[in-house]
């Protein structure tokens, strides 16, 4: 009967056999993908981070960095990008680096929307009042009282308004001083590290990214509206730089660029216009200023600025084709100069255009006016070789004569002529006039 005893032993060992082992536990993630922000925010920028934010694998990637140094940049590149961070799995760190860094603007609300914001010693957060990208003045600030002026018009009042409210519901999200964000709108307050810190704006403030992940390690952060506990200190980070064409795009959207290629766009076409057949300047104009116009669609302008640029680059040709004694030249000169500077809104943060580049690009313009110009009074002295304007003056010979009426041959054809002399046959002569088809001619000596 001991076949009976040892019956249950032998199902439990069947049914042990039966059964899957369990799954085993997910590997932790191993890796921190590190992301740069280096200047404005535009959307070649946002299109960079939205995409290697969505990219990146939870069961890889533990920690999203975002180091960031800006001015700010577009409310709807910022967006994008703050879109992204919330709606990201992988919690993500904002850390405001190297030394001497910002996140204004822009930088603020994007830090405000992190799992974690943190800086490095040095740097700055804040300034982030609204502006008017369209070309309007900057909104007032009532810096006495902290609080935009109500006798400014509803617009500007629902803009700062909308803005407040969008970075308290950031600042809610991650338990931040919502207060100061307010400020930081109202009246464009910024903070150094350590006083962000004590003020509970930031998380931690970090020497290096190293530092970093060993201050965070073991917090507890929301994620997806989850808590979570991060666990970063064995991480390995991986860095993915914005590539060529990130690049490529960031240097084009620069407002400094940008004009540079419109100008080449409309000097090429015009040669182009004036000199068919030439094809490269027609070539290298099309394609710099359809590369503008795209770049021209992303940036802030104003378009009474554009018109005078254009208006001042019309009266500088006309001034080539009329020659007003350099009257149309000097206005269009003016124009294009004053249109320049009205073109890109100095308050936009990081879409101001150079001064250099508008006094150079003004210098070589009058340049090519004046070239143009020198070129036109030449032609003008210059003795004319067609026409009947070029047969004063030309000489040729007698090929008959008859009385004060004969036929000379002059420029190989032969000519009706008068005088009031009686030059032989064979003689040279001068003409001196046209009557018509009948040349007056003299007999040279």
């Amino acid at each position: 009967m001991t076949w009976l005893r040892r019956g249950p032993a032998f199902v439990a060992a069947i049914l042990v056999g039966l059964i899957p082992p369990a799954a085993t536990t997910a590997a932790s993630p191993e890796r921190a993908l590190l992301l740069e922000i280096d200047g404005t925010i535009g959307p070649p920028t946002a299109e960079y981070v939205v995409h290697e934010i969505g990219s990146a694998d939870p069961h890889e990637v533990g920690l999203i960095i975002v180091q960031m140094n800006t001015p700010g940049g577009l409310d709807s590149s910022m967006r994008q990008i703050i879109s992204a961070i919330l709606a990201s799995p992988v919690p993500v760190a904002t850390y405001v680096a190297p030394n001497g860094a910002r996140a204004a603007s822009a930088g603020t609300y994007i830090a405000y929307a992190s799992a974690i914001a943190a800086m490095a010693p040095g740097t700055n957060i804040g300034a982030a009042t609204p502006v008017q990208f369209r070309g309007g003045p900057p909104l007032p600030v009532d810096q006495q009282q902290g609080k935009s002026d109500q006798s400014t018009d509803p617009e500007t009042r629902k803009i700062v308004n909308d803005a407040i409210a969008y970075i308290r519901g950031l600042a809610a999200l991650n338990g931040r001083n919502a207060d100061w964000a307010a400020e930081a709108v109202r009246s464009a307050a910024s903070l150094p590290a350590s006083d962000a810190l004590s003020l509970h704006v930031i998380d931690v403030v970090a020497d290096d990214i190293t530092d970093l992940l060993r201050k965070i390690d073991g917090r507890t952060v929301s994620v997806g509206g989850k808590t979570r506990q991060l666990e970063t200190g064995d991480l390995k980070v991986m860095s993915a730089p914005p590539d060529w064409r990130t690049t490529l795009l960031a240097l084009v959207t620069n407002p400094n660029v940008a004009f540079i290629l419109m100008l080449i766009g409309i000097y090429g076409l015009i040669l182009e216009f004036f000199s068919p057949g030439a094809v490269a300047p027609g070539l290298i104009g099309a394609i710099s200023l359809l590369v503008a116009l795209y770049a021209l669609a992303y940036i802030p302008i104003s378009y009474a600025g554009a018109a005078l640029v254009l208006l001042g680059v019309a009266l500088m040709i006309a001034e080539a084709h009329i020659g007003a004694f350099g009257a149309l030249g000097v206005g269009g000169l003016a124009a294009f100069v004053i249109g320049a500077l009205m073109m890109f809104p100095t308050h936009a943060p990081g879409f101001t255009l150079s001064t250099g580049v508008v006094v150079g690009a003004a210098i070589g313009t009058a340049v090519l006016l004046l070239i143009v110009l020198a070129a036109l009074l030449r032609s003008r002295r210059r003795q004319v070789v067609t026409g009947s304007e070029a047969l004063i003056g030309a000489e040729g010979e007698t090929v008959s004569w008859q009385g004060c009426e004969g036929r000379v041959r002059v420029g190989g054809e032969i000519w009706q002529a008068r005088s009031n002399g009686s030059p032989a046959a064979g003689h040279r002569v001068r003409v001196v006039g046209r009557d018509g088809l009948v040349l007056r001619v003299e007999e040279v000596a």
